[in-house]
């Protein structure tokens, strides 16, 4: 009760002094709910991973180079603003990106009929160097010529900056690597992807196909070429690989596909193609930039192109011989690999297995 007496007392007649105390102290609650309040909006946004994130990573090295217009946009995208602001198209949408290492002339120079894409970490050089000695390393198949790229981002850490130097000089040795400003990750390869489906609509609109391959694959390039060479096969509009039909989205935290209500409403992925291997008639890349700009992201690079095909109307065909789309074998020495077109390999040393012993069989 004397508590009591002694509140209200000081409620009727407060001293200056007080008064300096109790304003001071609303100021600050105003101010701590306010920072609250901005920090629970990034956290929550479903595109904080993408902008935020990325953003926090980007100021750890010099080598990001972010052009001033990207600064800008992801400062647009981070802000409270009363008007709506489209996120989506200032996160993954490649124009948000440049290329610091580039062959923009590659295509010009030799009129590609087929391109292959491989996204690959810049550490994966074995990988690279297993890809290059083996199918990458084709020019001409059955008369068409093909042309073989890796794609790749920006690595953080203390040896980044020899990294980079070491991935410059590769470039120079070999010319055939792609570079992008975004920090390389699995959570970015929706990023990776996009930027790659630029690269192809900017840099080599002339190509007739595009396959986007990941580095672990072995590619039997007969087997694709006869494939693409069939008259009946569509040049526009076309995509094919190893379908994915009704995948339900993964909504357990725990696991490494997990994809948020917030990032996909939906329970059901649209019809797709597995991302390991898929090859494309090349006038859908500029058709899924295009669509980016109106599909939110999310961290499921292969799901998120079906998202942006269904966006522009086009579905994902079967090829004439799905067994040809392979992902892992069980037994690849009992298998024969001169039948496939795609299949993984466990380690740089078996895609070089794979090759040899399939050309030891022709």
């Amino acid at each position: 009760m004397a508590i009591g007496i002694l509140s209200a007392r000081c409620c009727l007649t407060p001293d200056p002094a007080s008064m300096h105390h109790i304003k001071r102290g609303f100021i600050l609650l105003v101010v701590l709910t306010l920072s609250l309040l901005v920090v629970a909006y990034i956290y929550h946004s479903p595109y904080n991973h993408f902008n935020v994130v990325n953003l926090i990573k980007s100021c750890k090295t010099e080598s990001l180079a972010v052009s001033k217009d990207f600064w800008n946009k992801m400062h647009s995208t981070t802000s409270i603003s009363t008007n709506p602001v489209p996120q989506h198209q200032y996160v993954a949408h490649p124009s948000n990106y440049h290329f610091i290492i580039d062959e923009h002339e590659k295509c010009k120079q030799i009129n590609p009929f087929v391109v292959f894409m491989v996204p690959v970490a810049l550490y994966q050089r074995e990988a690279r160097n297993a890809i290059r000695s083996t199918w990458g390393n084709e020019t001409t198949v059955q008369g068409k010529t093909v042309l073989t790229l890796f794609v790749v981002g920006l690595t953080v850490g203390a040896d980044s900056e020899k990294a980079q130097q070491q991935l410059e000089e590769e470039s120079r040795q070999h010319r055939d690597l792609i570079q992008s400003n975004f920090v390389d990750s699995y959570f970015n390869l929706t990023i990776k992807t996009m930027v790659t489906m630029d690269w192809l609509a900017t840099r080599c609109p002339q190509a007739t196909f595009s396959m986007k391959v990941d580095s672990d694959m072995y590619i039997n390039l007969e087997n694709l070429m006869t494939l693409l060479l069939r008259p009946e096969l569509p040049r526009q509009n076309y995509i094919t690989g190893f379908l994915m039909w009704d995948r339900p989205v993964i909504r357990n935290k725990k696991s490494r596909y997990y994809v948020s209500e917030e990032l996909y409403p939906d329970t059901k992925y649209p019809t797709y193609v597995l991302g390991v291997a898929y090859v494309f008639s090349n006038d859908l890349p500029k058709k899924l930039v295009e669509a980016s700009k109106d599909v939110a992201p999310f961290n499921i690079e292969d799901a998120y192109i079906g998202a942006c095909l269904k966006q522009i109307g086009v579905k994902p065909s079967r090829s004439p011989d799905p067994s040809q789309f392979r992902t892992y074998m069980k037994d690849p020495k009992h298998h024969d690999l001169s039948k496939v077109i795609t299949t993984i390999a466990r380690s740089p040393k078996q895609i070089v297995e794979f090759w040899k012993s399939v050309k030891r069989q022709t």
